[in-house]
């Protein structure tokens, strides 16, 4: 039984892994609903592992290009990694909720797999975004200090799709992504949480933050996941009568940017 319960433990991080990155998981993953739903309490651990791989890049470019150029490739490896997955629900959920059309119409807009103008417009002005306080870091050398809030941000904006599952309903009902994960509870959450907090602190620690300075960084990005998350589920709930796998990309990708900002700040 323990036996069973660990194998089925590593499914669910490869399932995360495999889901929500393009990192080669070496193993046939059964996407069952039990198996998806456990994944979730792997969200941090793969917000963790594409925040260092993007911070590391950075650490590479840095010492041979200047600070746009390397700033550039950083995002692009950035992008890379999760293989657009969230900049694409980022772009299906501008064209949807912003064509201001019934719900049911923007639900079906967010299925098409056209880029609209809005959506177009949406990733620009992330990207630019992005690129604009990547290149604030690399100029002012703060990458290396910067390292543990990038895999921060990429941890936080991850624990916050989990929520998210639980916090509203799936607009398409057992449809689609969001559909796939219905069976996700309050367990797996808090499971997901105590996860995001060890590893949190790990990493500080890892880069010479001591105990009271992790925490306070701790608070402080929880907080700012709140602040920022909770009014975009609120409202993309509010426009489509639930959420989808789409809008959930869509909060990773402004939740992204909001806690990078809030690095340059503290670091800047």
């Amino acid at each position: 039984m323990a036996d069973r319960s660990f194998i089925t433990g590593l499914q669910a991080i490869g399932a995360a892994f495999q889901l929500l990155t393009r990192i080669p998981v070496p193993a046939q993953i059964p996407f069952t609903p039990s198996i998806l739903a456990r994944s979730v309490t792997a969200y941090p651990l793969v917000g963790l592992a594409v925040g260092l791989l993007t911070a590391g890049a950075g650490w590479l470019l840095q010492g041979s290009l200047p600070s746009m150029p390397a700033a550039v490739l950083m995002l692009v490896v950035w992008i890379a990694i999760s293989g657009a997955l969230h900049l694409d629900g980022l772009m299906d959920t501008a064209d949807g909720v912003l064509s201001h059309r019934s719900r049911e119409r923007m639900l079906e807009i967010m299925k098409d797999s056209r880029v609209g103008a809005m959506g177009v417009i949406a990733a620009i002005a992330v990207l630019l975004f992005k690129f604009s306080l990547l290149a604030e870091l690399l100029e002012g050398d703060a990458l290396a200090s910067a390292a543990p809030h990038i895999a921060a941000a990429c941890m936080w904006s991850r624990l916050w799709m989990a929520f998210a599952m639980v916090l509203w309903p799936n607009a398409r009902g057992n449809e689609g992504l969001g559909g796939m994960f219905a069976g996700v509870a309050r367990r797996h959450i808090a499971a997901a949480l105590l996860a995001h907090v060890i590893l949190l602190f790990g990493v500080y620690a890892l880069f010479g933050y001591n105990l009271a300075e992790a925490g306070g960084y701790v608070v402080e990005g929880g907080a700012l996941t709140l602040v920022v998350g909770g009014p975009c589920g609120w409202w993309l709930s509010r426009k489509l009568g639930g959420l989808t796998g789409d809008t959930y990309g869509a909060m990773n990708e402004l939740l992204e940017a909001a806690l990078l900002l809030a690095a340059c700040a503290i670091l800047l």
